[in-house]
């Protein structure tokens, strides 16, 4: 009988990990109403936490690459679970707008940073050699899973308790993981004496990484490579288009946006918690997808498709028609995360495997400054018009201009693209 391979067990520390920070951030949309009525901010300031929050994890991503290369995965891992925990208990305390800025867009933003940024690809790219593509998906779609299993229930806590409460159940399940990562997790294969999935024998190691120890320097390195080239720009302008029409518009405003047009709390995040089941079924295909096909056509489609699905959401709102809505779910959450597995293999066949999880850090730090403007504009759009809908519309017709940005990406283009760059300056 074959042995079962430690990676796996990695697989579900991650899988878990992201869940648990997923939540925290996803759970933000059913947060907006509660402070509004509780504390009686304004909600463009409730927005604004959200909105640094969404952005410092973003441009944590290469920094925490650096660190991981720096200190090993298993002390990050366990330092930003800790900051995550922290976060969620200095929310109970919180009194005034500028400490839940404080507390969401700093803390948080910072703790959730390694697990919803570079985790997936380095758990992929050092732990796998067959199966990465899977692997990535599985790990992506886990924010989902997190979404779909939590937020009707926070929803519910909230609804028939308070707010409190909903932060309770969050803090319980980050001090669960942070004892699963401290007893069970490991940085690298070699640190229990085996090979990565699917490596049968022990390979040379690459002389292609980063040799510094600085890990600002590390970050900025692979900055410095990456914006040589034509390949990155298109990816970081499509990935902040990404980011600004899913956790900026949706992750953030899809509840009260629901809520303005009559939809009970528990009903609206229980179709978030829908296009869930969706995400995690449409993720784990597109990293099988990803191991097999163009992954240009692949994110051409995605962006296509979501951007239909946004543009369709403001009339199935107005008409008021369940059938709509629940069309627009299944749309929308077939390809919500399933863009990051083909934007990974893009990335890794032209930075290589040793820097493309900093350059993807660079990458996934411009998904999460669209995700900052689009949670901020989303609120402030509501402010003027008293409305989300130019926000959806704007959000569904950036998404189609992603698809093009896409298509455009050379087939052939490997990290021989990146050396020739560097020889030009």
């Amino acid at each position: 009988m074959k042995r079962f391979h430690y990676s796996w067990i990695i697989l579900l520390i991650s899988f878990l990990s992201i869940i648990v920070a997923g939540i925290v951030r996803s759970s933000s949309g059913v947060f907006i109403e509660p402070f509004e009525n509780e504390f009686g901010w304004d909600r463009s300031v409730i927005s604004l936490s959200f909105a640094v929050g969404l952005f410092l994890y973003g441009i944590s991503g290469p920094f925490m690459a650096a660190l991981i290369e720096v200190l090993g995965l298993k002390k990050i891992m366990i330092i930003s679970m800790a900051t995550l925990l922290t976060g969620t208990l200095l929310t109970l305390k919180m009194q005034n707008s500028w400490q839940l800025i404080v507390i969401w867009g700093i803390i948080i933003g910072l703790g959730s940073g390694l697990f919803l940024t570079v985790l997936s690809p380095y758990i992929a790219n050092r732990w796998f050699v067959k199966r990465r593509g899977l692997a990535v998906g599985i790990l992506t779609a886990s924010t989902a899973t997190g979404q779909l299993i939590l937020l009707p229930i926070l929803a519910m806590v909230i609804e028939n308790y308070s707010w409190r409460w909903a932060i309770g159940l969050i803090l319980t399940l980050s001090f669960v993981m942070l004892i699963i990562i401290i007893l069970f997790m490991k940085s690298t294969p070699k640190d229990i004496g085996i090979f990565p999935y699917g490596m049968e024998e022990e390979m040379q190691e690459s002389n292609q990484g980063y040799k510094e120890t600085n890990p600002i320097v590390i970050a900025f390195n692979g900055l410095f490579e990456a914006v040589k080239v034509k390949e990155f720009w298109l990816l970081a302008g499509s990935f902040f288009i990404c980011g600004l029409s899913t956790s900026g518009i949706i992750g953030t405003h899809f509840v009260s946006y629901c809520i303005s047009y009559g939809v009970p709390l528990v009903t609206a995040a229980s179709l978030l918690s829908f296009m869930g089941i969706f995400d995690l079924a449409g993720t784990t295909l597109s990293g099988w997808l990803s191991d097999r096909f163009d992954n240009r056509w692949l994110l051409f489609w995605y962006y296509s498709l979501r951007g239909a699905s946004l543009v369709l959401l403001p009339f199935a709102l107005f008409k008021g028609s369940v059938t709509l809505l629940i069309i627009f779910s299944v749309f929308y959450g077939l390809d919500w995360i399933a863009t990051v597995p083909p934007t990974i293999s893009i990335s890794r066949q032209i930075f290589g495997t040793e820097k493309s999880g900093v350059v993807y850090g660079w990458i996934f730090a411009s998904h999460q400054a669209g995700a900052a403007v689009a949670a901020y504009c989303g609120g402030l759009i509501y402010k003027i018009f008293n409305s989300y809908t130019w926000a959806f519309l704007f959000a569904g017709i950036f998404c189609l201009l992603a698809s093009l940005f896409v298509i455009v990406i050379k087939k052939k283009t490997t990290v021989s693209k990146v050396k020739e760059a560097s020889l030009t300056t």
